[in-house]
């Protein structure tokens, strides 16, 4: 009877929490209203640059923040396209370059995408260098995008509540809060129930990715040879069954499976929207200036292996 009774109202607030991912239709879990994930959100950005050394190299810096600017200004283009204009005041955009050696990048829900010196020495500097570099940052927007912070948090606070009832556990305790999603950013995953999930997310920001790719004039397929690459690199890594993130063949197949409908739906889209101009070069989002694709970063040995 005790089970029933804190049951009831638990699954009642997960049936109002629930939501719908706009560019796949997948139903989700939000338990945190946006304000809430946006703060705790940007607590935890402050809190990782303050430790963070950004990166002094100015060349590699600029491409960086070229090709972060015409992803944003994809994602932009694509929500006011979709109706979704209210969202776009909830991104205060912000792109950073580090001299961390893993491979990694991330992207925080309100826009604060930080890519790992490690990422571009992987890419390298040949000719698909921003075509790969748009499939990792896409994919880092399609985390925002999906709002995979919160629905992160909120399987996060549902797994720490254990009995309790949810919403009790959400109003006005932002400690809990900011533990949730210091969690659901890698700190403490746990086997089972939570990791299959994060999967799925990870292989719907693939396809959200190569989406906000294609629209900002960028060639979609660069997304398989950056995985390659990524398999390349990743040796003995761990096996799949028991990480956040799907294998590197399990994305290969999975983008290659896409990309044909992708370009077909999305292709036309980056002249639709202005997103380039005659010369290619990027137009920009509502908090970014333009700057310079060229870089001389150099190929290196890097450490590491995930995308989160």
């Amino acid at each position: 009877m005790k089970k029933i009774l804190w049951f009831a109202p638990l699954a009642g607030l997960i049936l109002i929490a629930c939501s719908t991912v706009s560019m796949t239709g997948r139903k989700q879990l939000n338990l945190v209203s946006e304000s809430e994930i946006l703060s705790a959100s940007l607590t935890e950005y402050q809190s990782y640059m303050k430790t963070a050394k950004v990166s002094t190299d100015a060349a590699a810096t600029a491409v960086v923040k070229n090709v972060a600017q015409r992803i944003a200004a994809a994602a932009e283009a694509y929500l006011q396209v979709t109706g979704q204009e209210a969202d776009i005041q909830n991104y205060a955009w912000e792109f950073n370059l580090t001299q961390d050696a893993e491979l990694n990048a991330f992207c925080m829900p309100g826009g604060k995408i930080v890519v790992y010196q490690g990422m571009l020495n992987l890419i390298g500097n040949g000719a698909d260098r921003d075509d790969e570099l748009a499939a990792v940052i896409g994919h880092e927007v399609g985390h925002a995008m999906a709002k995979h912070g919160n629905e992160r948090a909120s399987q996060q606070l549902l797994a720490n509540v254990g009995q309790q009832v949810v919403g009790t556990a959400v109003m006005g305790q932002s400690y809990q809060l900011q533990q949730a999603v210091a969690m659901a950013y890698g700190l403490g995953a746990q086997y089972g129930a939570l990791l299959p999930f994060s999967r799925k997310q990870e292989l719907e920001a693939d396809y959200i990715g190569i989406v906000l790719a294609t629209i900002a004039g960028y060639d979609a397929d660069a997304a398989v040879t950056l995985w390659e690459k990524m398999e390349a690199a990743g040796g003995g890594s761990t096996p799949q069954f028991m990480s956040t993130h799907p294998s590197s063949s399990s994305r290969i197949k999975q983008l290659k499976k896409d990309i044909p409908t992708v370009k077909a739906t999305y292709g036309s889209a980056a002249a639709a929207a202005g997103l380039t101009n005659s010369s290619g070069s990027a137009t920009t989002t509502k908090s970014s200036t333009k700057t310079s694709t060229k870089s001389t970063t150099k190929s290196s040995k890097s450490t590491g292996y995930k995308i989160g």
